[in-house]
């Protein structure tokens, strides 16, 4: 099935089916996935490697300048976004200036538009690292991965290219004291064969107890709405039922927002 890569260091402003009128910002090459996980259901393809060549990257003087300039263009056409997105190509806490390119994006951000907020999207992988950690705490909308509460269920709907334990992930979760935004995938369908599902009661009931240890500010429970690398075999989850997931997560007091 045909996915698709970012190919330039910032894109949109597209609607988000989550954070409204989103400027998308590339921190990874424009012409492969950079990502140490493989998802099933990831809309820029299959990863072909974990590998970072910095020959490839942009650089933070280079983002810095191309975030200056559309702004600014933004600015003068009172074309205003509601928050400024770290996605791209792969898993953006790989860069190694993440943490200076976050401090420079809020200083433009001010300039331009101070009531945008700065949100990352993440597969949580990085979160071990302290300077990762702090540039996170610092964006307004720190949006982290946990599809499931299973190690098997990661290894097969994510495909990590690193050594995940869920226990240990939600003991880094839990670092942030609630400064989080926890995102979760709901995705049925097969894999090498295989009947995949982590809507199951099981599957649920584990969620629902990491959610309790984290602590997290807000859940994000969506569902693939584009073509995958893996095809037809994967399904949608109605939102119906999406919607009775979230109900269970507010009853543990935590808002959520979900997107069918």
């Amino acid at each position: 099935m045909p996915t698709f890569l970012f190919d330039k260091i910032i894109f949109g402003p597209v609607k988000s089916r989550r954070l409204g009128v989103s400027l998308g910002i590339n921190l990874l090459p424009s012409a492969r996935k950079v990502c140490n996980f493989n998802c099933i259901y990831c809309e820029c393809g299959w990863t072909q490697t974990r590998e970072i060549n910095k020959e490839k990257l942009p650089s933070r003087k280079e983002v810095y300048d191309a975030l200056d300039l559309k702004l600014s263009e933004m600015k003068k056409n009172l074309q205003a976004p509601d928050v400024i997105t770290y996605a791209g190509n792969g898993e953006p806490t790989l860069h190694p200036e993440f943490p200076g390119i976050i401090d420079d994006s809020i200083i433009l951000r001010n300039k331009y538009f101070p009531d945008a907020r700065i949100a990352v999207l993440s597969n949580s992988t990085a979160i071990t690292k302290p300077e990762v950690r702090k540039a996170l705490m610092k964006v307004d909308q720190n949006i982290l991965k946990l599809d499931s509460a299973f190690d098997l269920t990661i290894k097969i709907h994510n495909q990590p290219r690193v050594n995940i334990k869920v226990d240990k992930l939600i003991k880094d979760l839990q670092l942030f004291s609630g400064g989080l935004i926890v995102q979760t995938l709901f995705v049925r369908g097969s894999h090498n064969g295989k009947r995949i599902d982590n809507t199951t009661p099981e599957e649920i009931s584990a969620w629902l107890r990491a959610l309790k240890k984290i602590k997290p500010s807000e859940v994000m429970i969506y569902t693939i709405s584009r073509d995958t690398p893996e095809g037809g075999v994967l399904e949608k989850v109605p939102l119906a039922e999406l919607k009775r997931i979230a109900a269970l997560v507010n009853e543990l007091g935590i808002e959520t927002q979900v997107s069918g």
